[in-house]
């Protein structure tokens, strides 16, 4: 079953085609990664999934809903789609506790004790039930970005979006970052991921696709891209990047 399907997508920033026609189904459970150089309209794509970015042309559906429907409530459906991006984006203001229990209180209207307990429990998860009230500048990188999935978690979404959340990191906090990653994808979570991480690409997705300027050029099983790819750009590109 496709929980996410998406036709002849285009999109356009005044004369420049960051999309050219992506054709895309994301199965329920499937872990997806997107891999590709920079500019090949990889953020752009799952921006567009969650109608951050409106389409030129083309549609998205989500549970069979057309996302690209001006009659449809974006704000009801983007309830089930978790996302988290490069920098944090966690309010500097509010407390680790306060920035989770926010969307569960003021978008699904639960009791502030409730959401609490929300909160603990997917910090927890997360690795961090000792930091229930820090601030995001008492964390590091590795831990605000596991405060930002635990935020999207909260949501109980039914995809997540991870728009390459590795890359604003130090090194020796990556790995903790793609851990909690590993672990959604073993819980079965739909997963939609833009990574430069090649390693975690290999482990963790049941599909890799490869872009290049706004096109998908390759697509298949991990063992497939990473080993026998079959598209010359792909080719050169993993040449580089696996070095």
């Amino acid at each position: 079953m496709a929980i996410i399907k998406v036709r002849n997508l285009k999109k356009r920033f005044g004369k420049l085609e960051v999309l050219r026609g992506i054709n895309l189904d994301v199965a329920e459970g499937e872990q997806l990664v997107v891999i590709g150089p920079s500019g090949s309209g990889k953020s752009t794509l799952l921006r567009c999934l969650n109608m951050l970015e409106e389409p030129s042309e083309g549609t998205i559906e989500f549970e069979g809903i057309d996302l690209t429907d001006k009659n449809t409530d974006l704000p009801k459906v983007r309830e089930s789609i978790g996302m988290v991006f490069q920098s944090f984006n966690l309010f500097p203001h509010k407390n680790v506790t306060e920035n989770i229990t926010l969307a569960l209180v003021k978008v699904k209207g639960m009791k502030q004790e409730e959401a609490k307990n929300v909160a603990y429990t997917l910090l927890e998860k997360v690795g961090l039930s000792d930091k229930v009230n820090a601030y995001p500048s008492q964390l590091s990188g590795g831990q605000q970005q596991r405060v930002a999935i635990a935020r999207a978690l909260a949501m109980q979404p039914k995809v997540m979006l991870f728009d390459e959340p590795t890359s604003a990191l130090d090194p020796e906090m990556v790995g903790e970052v793609l851990s909690v990653m590993r672990d959604l994808a073993r819980e079965g979570m739909t997963m939609v991921v833009v990574t430069h991480e090649m390693k975690f690409a290999q482990e963790v997705g049941d599909r890799v696709i490869f872009m290049d300027e706004g096109l998908i050029v390759e697509e298949g099983p991990p063992e497939q891209i990473f080993r026998n790819p079959q598209n010359p750009r792909t080719r050169s590109f993993l040449t580089r990047v696996m070095q």
